[in-house]
């Protein structure tokens, strides 16, 4: 694009130039051969007989000499004398009458209004145009990208932390570069393959990365870009796309955000309704029907919400294999780590195995960031290589936020927010198999956290059973606890507290079945994505259960809540010493680490942790 209006630029150029020239070449000729004289001295030379031939026109008088006068042979003169024929012809002088012709200026008065509302009506049509996919004659018009092998820039080497997704991914590499010998055996390549997983997990680039491996061009769309502000466009948009991709094939089709464009029909307000983004989805279903996956088109589609697609898209034949990217363990965030590493200046303390274990659920995205703020933290601080140090104060920064040291609190208020964090790291230091606490500061964070308790994980977890859940809870009520047996008043500190604990009991009693009252029953369904996003399910809230079990939910959730709390109470009860040692200190240095802690609270050490995430924060109101 850039270089097209560089050329039209260079050819409008060269036009003005030319038309330049032309009027300086007139006006130098009209004062180097034509002689502007006065009309008295045009009847001196009339008399004197040097006027060899005039022409004369309404309001000018213009002829040719006898003899060149002051190396002129034409001359020109503004007509007064009307009555003029008669003493010209008593001297010989041929006379001859002409028309001044205004077709030029008549044209123009015609043309030059044309040419400017042209003009205006283009320009105004260009700048609506561009908007609707660049002009009215290209509405229909995809407007997908196309790499080819160079451009693209991504192979395997740059895609790291998701092994079994390359895996599934290679025979599509495999079958673009041998259509014809890979299915020698009788079987078909799938038609589609869908990249399903978080955000942030590296759908994108692993597309990009199969195109740059196979060497193929790489048709790169967003599900959004189909749909605009006219009826049929996104159809039209789908047939164009498929029409290129099949002339350059083998090729890659990527549609990206595929939820935007495939969202189940009748999930939306309109129930029934036939809107533009069905007529899409149809005529995206027809394509993919329509083409044969032996000519090299595969079709790739990345979202992080598959559980909204339409089910006549995921059926075989269409997207015929769905990929998980999902979030990289310990050894992928290790991987991830190197490739971003080296691109910063690290010191000789970076270790992309401690940088892993300070990350659990980072997606490729989140590591990448995390790289980028150490290496700003650093270039902060005019160091000369990134330190371990840096990564550890970008962990917290991404995690609990921004710290907030102009934000003064008054003393009372400094002293709830010391002991309900330390309430906090004393339940997680008792119970077993609960996370090791690996800081605590009072240093207000982000919007509005006035302290913070990080846990370090000593692993990876996919299973919790019911005992490790309600320790879970006690631990993000000990803060609440230490302001009760303190103060013996609660505060507004503990309300983000109380809404995880609140959910975790919902979940025991409706999602888990872990209650006897209620038994093995699922009375309700996580409303987030399956893929662990927070994300919820698209459409209102169903309810399956009676008023009255809804009544004997409230109550259990109730019960489990207070016995936690009870739990709570006692255990600081028993450790209220250490409860006053570590809170006295922590307002001294307003952040403890994780063997200070352990001395003050007078417990060995407990195991070294791989992870980081942060629980229970005092908030504001």
């Amino acid at each position: 694009m850039e270089m097209d209006r560089k050329t039209q630029f260079n050819i409008w150029y060269w036009i003005g130039a030319f038309f330049l020239l032309m009027a300086f070449q007139y006006l130098y000729a009209t004062a180097t051969q034509i002689a502007q004289i006065p009309y008295s001295q045009f009847e001196t030379y009339v008399r004197d007989g040097r006027i060899a031939e005039v022409a004369v026109s309404d309001r000018f008088i213009q002829g040719r000499f006898k003899e060149p006068v002051e190396g002129r042979s034409f001359f020109i003169t503004t007509r007064v004398e009307p009555d003029l024929a008669r003493e010209l012809q008593q001297h010989g002088t041929v006379v001859s009458g002409q028309i001044e012709s205004t077709f030029l200026r008549d044209l123009l008065s015609w043309v030059v209004p044309v040419v400017i509302f042209l003009g205006i009506w283009m320009f105004m049509l260009k700048r609506v145009g561009g908007g609707i996919g660049g002009g009215l004659m290209q509405i229909g018009k995809s407007r997908a990208k196309i790499y080819v092998e160079k451009d693209t820039g991504v192979t395997f080497e740059d895609v790291a932390g998701v092994d079994e997704a390359k895996d599934e991914l290679k025979e599509i590499i495999d079958f673009l570069r041998d259509p014809r010998g890979y299915g020698r055996l009788g079987g078909r390549m799938p038609k589609g393959v869908l990249l399903v997983g978080p955000p942030g997990t590296g759908k994108t680039l692993l597309a990009k990365a199969v195109a740059g491996e196979a060497g193929v061009p790489f048709f790169s769309i967003s599900g959004s870009e189909f749909v605009e502000m006219f009826v049929g466009v996104g159809a039209a948009r789908v047939r164009d796309l498929f029409e290129q991709a099949r002339a350059k094939a083998p090729a890659i089709i990527f549609i990206d955000e595929l939820d935007a464009l495939g969202r189940a029909r009748g999930l939306g307000p309109l129930v029934g309704g036939h809107d533009e983004k069905e007529q899409t989805l149809n005529q995206l279903l027809v394509e993919l029907d329509g083409f044969d996956s032996s000519t090299g088109l595969v079709l790739l589609a990345a979202t992080n919400r598959p559980e909204i697609l339409d089910p006549a898209l995921l059926r075989a034949g269409r997207f015929d294999r769905q990929v998980l990217v999902d979030r990289p363990d310990k050894s992928g965030r290790i991987q991830i780590l190197n490739v971003h590493l080296k691109k910063a200046k690290l010191a000789s303390d970076v270790d992309a195995d401690k940088i892993a274990a300070l990350s659990p659920g980072f997606t490729g995205a989140d590591l990448a960031n995390l790289v980028n703020e150490a290496t700003l933290l650093a270039t902060r601080r005019k160091a000369d290589a990134v330190s371990m140090e840096d990564f550890n104060n970008a962990v917290e920064r991404i995690v609990a936020g921004l710290e907030k040291r102009n934000r003064l609190l008054n003393p009372r208020e400094r002293e709830i927010v010391a002991y309900h964090e330390t309430g906090h790291a004393l339940v997680a230091m008792a119970l077993p198999g609960v996370d090791p606490v690996h800081k605590v500061s009072i240093i207000p964070r982000g919007v509005g956290a006035l302290g913070y308790t990080i846990q370090r994980p000593t692993e990876d977890r996919f299973l919790m059973t019911r005992e490790e859940l309600e320790n879970k809870m006690a631990v993000l009520l000990g803060g609440r606890a230490a302001e009760h047996i303190i103060y013996g008043h609660l505060s507004t500190g503990a309300a983000d507290d109380l809404a995880k604990v609140t959910e975790i009991a919902r979940a025991i009693v409706t999602r888990y079945g872990m209650t006897e009252r209620l038994g093995h029953v699922a009375l309700e369904r996580d409303r987030r994505s399956f893929i662990g996003t927070d994300q919820p399910y698209y459409g209102p809230e169903e309810r399956s259960y009676s008023e009255k079990t809804a009544a004997e939910i409230d109550e259990e959730v109730k019960r489990i809540v207070e016995e936690a709390f009870a739990r709570t109470v006692s255990l600081l009860q028993q450790r209220r010493e250490s409860l006053d040692r570590v809170a006295r200190t922590l307002l001294e240095k307003e952040t403890l680490e994780e063997s200070e802690l352990t001395e003050l609270a007078g417990q060995t050490s407990p195991r070294e942790g791989t992870q980081v995430r942060t629980v229970g924060s005092v908030r504001e109101k």
